[in-house]
């Protein structure tokens, strides 16, 4: 299982918009790919959200062959129509997970 991590600081004055259209809007984009078998987002807390508020979205896939495949055919779209409509008002980067292990 690989989890694919994607961190964003949205501005303020952004920020309700944003988390109203990653939920509504670009997540199920994401997710109607098929490459992934299921996502969380997380808000990352005591960081000083003075300038921004940060979040982590994680996506799980079964294989790379599925996070290349969307590396490839979907992501550079998504990541486009995210920095357009979200220019200048935040900082992301994405890193890509092997889990080792998992409990509960």
């Amino acid at each position: 299982m690989y989890l694919y991590n994607v961190t964003v600081k949205i501005d303020l004055s952004k920020h309700d918009d944003w988390l109203h259209w990653m939920i509504h809007a670009h997540i199920p984009d994401v997710m109607q790919t098929g490459l992934f078998t299921a996502y969380q987002i997380c808000k990352l807390l005591e960081q000083d959200e003075s300038d921004g508020v940060t979040y982590s979205i994680q996506y799980r896939c079964a294989n790379l062959s599925d996070y290349f495949t969307y590396q490839k055919q979907h992501a550079p779209a998504l990541q486009q129509a995210h920095a357009h409509r979200y220019q200048n008002h935040f900082v992301a980067f994405r890193t890509i997970m092997r889990l080792v292990a998992e409990g509960s």
